[in-house]
């Protein structure tokens, strides 16, 4: 069963009564949590071979009718939202630094339904103090970094939102002088790692008023010019508005562009995309797709 879903189950058994009602609102939590995992991929950090290191403190800003319905159950859901970006690390093999944290912040210059999600990597002490990685304790999450406002921008030191971590993790240990190829012991030779399964073909497209368009090229510009690969009549939409580069995973690019673009209910310049993705450019919208086979 996948990361998402036994989110959206564990949910489920919160929400019943003045709870449920809560989850009416234009911000869902299902929305935050994909906001959170792209967080985490948008700004994992390699340390070395065997450990890739993602952000353990995030706020997740909301507008005030959001925020007023939200933050009075901010315990229960930062905890779920936790436990999700905890399992989501052990899929992706992430490791944190510090203990998960996530925090509801009021956004007054957000629209309803709107939201910002930042991030930053924090180190415990015992972290520092104790060699090893350290495994998923808590719960984060990236993408790309959404615009400060004024009197909100990130801090200027090292450790804040959006900067890496305040200090690398701790190298791993020497192996034992006998397990040394050649050398005296049972174990003369490193393990064998087996590599990554073979990767099923994946099959890209998006759909736009009920029609289907297959993404077949690394990239795929969008927009209102006859020269885009997918033109949009849209007057909110500019010549050359966006652009979708497939990979693993992948992403939108924002091709300076008017109006900018929206992706799952953020504004962003830069996004991760999963099967389900939505993206508003102007007043239109496109549902992003993607299945292996």
């Amino acid at each position: 069963m996948g990361v998402m879903k036994r989110f959206e189950q564990r949910l489920e058994g919160l929400v019943n009564g003045t709870f449920a009602k809560v989850f009416k609102s234009e911000v869902q939590p299902v929305e935050i949590a994909g906001a959170l995992q792209r967080e985490c991929d948008n700004n994992a950090t390699i340390w070395n071979r065997e450990r890739t290191v993602v952000p353990n403190d995030f706020i997740v800003e909301l507008s005030a009718p959001d925020y007023e319905r939200l933050s009075p159950y901010s315990g229960q859901l930062g905890d779920e939202l936790s436990g999700l970006v905890r399992d989501y690390a052990k899929q992706q093999r992430y490791t944190f630094m510090g203990p998960i944290k996530v925090h509801l912040e009021k956004a007054d210059d957000l629209d309803t339904g709107l939201y910002r999600v930042r991030s930053r990597t924090l180190a415990s002490s015992s972290s520092q103090d104790q060699p090893g990685p350290q495994s998923f304790q808590s719960p984060p999450g990236p993408q790309a970094a959404p615009p400060a406002r004024p009197g909100h921008g990130r801090p200027q030191a090292p450790g804040g939102y959006g900067y890496p971590p305040t200090s690398a993790p701790p190298m791993p240990a020497a192996p034992p002088p006998g397990a040394r190829h050649g050398g005296p012991g049972p174990d003369r030779r490193p393990p064998v790692t087996p590599g990554p399964p073979p990767s099923a073909q994946v099959r890209r497209w998006i759909e736009i008023n009920g029609t289907r368009h297959q993404i077949s090229r690394p990239t795929l510009v969008m927009g209102r010019s006859t020269e885009a690969d997918v033109r949009i009549d849209d007057p909110g939409v500019s010549r050359r508005h966006c652009e979708i580069r497939t990979g693993t995973p992948s992403t939108i690019q924002d091709l300076g562009s008017t109006n900018g673009i929206v992706v799952d209910g953020q504004h962003t310049t830069r996004a991760t995309l999963r099967d389900g993705s939505r993206i508003v450019v102007g007043s239109t919208t496109i549902v992003y797709r993607q299945a292996e086979g």
